[in-house]
């Protein structure tokens, strides 16, 4: 695993773990201020900007407060000099919800590009699979 890897695997676990904990700051950490997010939800058209992004946490942390998990399954990382992504499977949901549907994750893929040196997020999609 290269350097570059593991700090990408490292900025998305940190990403994850405060999504978790529900620590605002962390999430956004990491961020280009440019991101571009295609969420579970409308607008269809995406999110742009960080303070967008930021706006959608405060419903999902008081989701997730209500016993609701949110825990990396896998995590697969591919860099090259100052490009990279990501995909992940997230185990997200609640006990009820994982209980009646065991295999259910969310999708997760990451662009991201490296500026001065700092590996950035620019790019997230979360989906879950509509059977």
């Amino acid at each position: 695993m290269s350097d570059d890897d593991t700090q990408i695997r490292t900025l998305i676990t940190r990403w994850a773990d405060a999504v978790h904990r529900g620590d605002l700051g962390t999430v956004l950490a990491g961020h280009a201020d440019d991101l571009v997010l295609y969420h579970v939800t409308p607008p269809h058209e995406g999110i742009r900007g960080l303070a967008a992004y930021g706006a959608l946490w405060p419903a999902f942390f008081a989701w997730q407060a209500e016993g609701a998990c949110f825990d990396i399954d896998t995590l697969h990382v591919t860099a090259g000099h100052d490009v990279a992504y990501a995909h992940a499977l997230v185990r997200c949901g609640t006990p009820r919800e994982l209980a009646e549907d065991p295999a259910l994750r969310l999708r997760l893929t990451f662009g991201l590009r490296k500026e001065e040196g700092r590996w950035l997020i620019a790019h997230e999609h979360h989906s879950f699979p509509h059977e």
